[in-house]
């Protein structure tokens, strides 16, 4: 006769008194890291296989890259690249803020400062990839 495990009536969970918890920014931000992830795996695995398998990095140029934004998909390609990776990696350093520096103010720097970055460089990479226009 196998063992079972009791439960008294104070420790049963009923579906009409279990609370159901409220899903708030972190609960939010996790879900994006896995669904990001996912996504920039196979935008990356793209990205590599255009560049150094299929054609030579030697004759990746001005001219490669100017043919290959001719095509508007092409750039909401690589502005999705841009875009899932910036804030991909900004909220991985903000987990790896949130544990490794202690006081407050220090991360409350940190964070502003790689916020600003973050934004800064997501400005310049999206200006670049709207406005170039390459010599073919």
């Amino acid at each position: 006769m196998a063992l079972r495990e009791r439960s008294f009536p104070s420790q049963r969970r009923n579906s009409t008194t279990m609370k159901r918890s409220k899903a708030n920014f972190e609960t939010w931000s996790w879900f994006f890291m896995r669904i990001s992830g996912l996504i920039l795996f196979f935008l990356a695995l793209i990205h590599f296989s255009i560049t150094h398998i299929f054609n030579d990095v030697t004759t990746t140029t001005v001219a490669f890259v100017a043919k290959r934004w001719a095509n508007p998909l092409w750039r909401v390609f690589d502005w999705l690249l841009l875009a899932l990776g910036l804030m991909h990696g900004s909220n991985g350093l903000r987990f790896i803020m949130d544990d490794y520096i202690r006081t407050p103010r220090r991360r409350a720097f940190a964070k502003a400062f790689m916020y600003s970055l973050s934004a800064a460089l997501f400005v310049v990479g999206t200006i670049t990839i709207v406005t170039y226009k390459g010599t073919l």
